[in-house]
């Protein structure tokens, strides 16, 4: 049955400090982008010191914003949502691939139990524990250059250290991007950004809190 067709109902999915955190966490990393670009010479805007004392303090802010998510999930359980797994994983990728050009319903609708489909699951864990890590470790390591002989670390390549963390960069580009064609992906164009505003999701009526 197609998506459009179906009965819709409300579910309450997304707390306040969930959207809170998610909405300043990407406004955080596009500006990240954008002054960290400038640094690197790619296009001038703010000016190089601005861009650079711009940069390291939105460093600093995320890195502080983190760790508040980070306390967040273990002290609430929502971290069970990350949770990998494999179940329905096949079925997903083929419906991203296939079904969702043919208006087939999601194979894994979200529901208060289960909130991110197995794919999902996968994408925001290693997002999460691998590359803003990664990132934020890379950017730190920049910061303290000036201060890198006394921790020993005299012989780390300032040059190899920016080229992992414009990696870091791009590879954060490109899950912005396709986390923003994925919100377009619903029952309506507008139906995943708007329940990341309001904090209501709709979904398939009777399945708001199945598995």
């Amino acid at each position: 049955m197609d998506m459009n067709e179906c009965k819709m109902e409300r579910i309450y999915l997304y707390t306040r400090f969930e959207r809170f955190w998610h909405w300043v966490q990407a406004g955080i990393v596009v500006l990240l982008g954008i002054t960290g670009f400038e640094i690197h010479g790619t296009y001038e805007l703010l000016g190089f010191q601005r861009a650079v004392e711009w940069h390291n303090t939105l460093g600093i802010t995320w890195l502080v914003l983190y760790a508040f998510i980070i306390f967040w999930h273990l002290t609430t359980g929502q971290w069970k949502h990350y949770v990998p797994t494999t179940r329905m994983l096949f079925h997903v990728a083929l419906y991203y691939m296939i079904g969702i050009f043919r208006g087939e319903p999601h194979p894994v609708p979200k529901s208060e139990r289960f909130k991110h489909n197995p794919l999902q699951r996968l994408t925001y864990l290693g997002i999460s524990v691998l590359l803003i890590p990664f990132q934020m470790a890379t950017g730190l390591l920049y910061y303290t250059y000036n201060s890198w002989p006394g921790m020993g670390l005299e012989d780390l390549e300032l040059g190899l250290l920016a080229g992992l963390h414009m990696a870091g960069a791009f590879a954060l580009l490109v899950f912005l991007v396709v986390h923003i064609y994925m919100t377009t992906t619903g029952h309506s164009v507008t139906a995943h950004i708007r329940a990341m505003c309001t904090g209501w999701e709709e979904v398939p009526a009777g399945e708001g809190a199945g598995e």
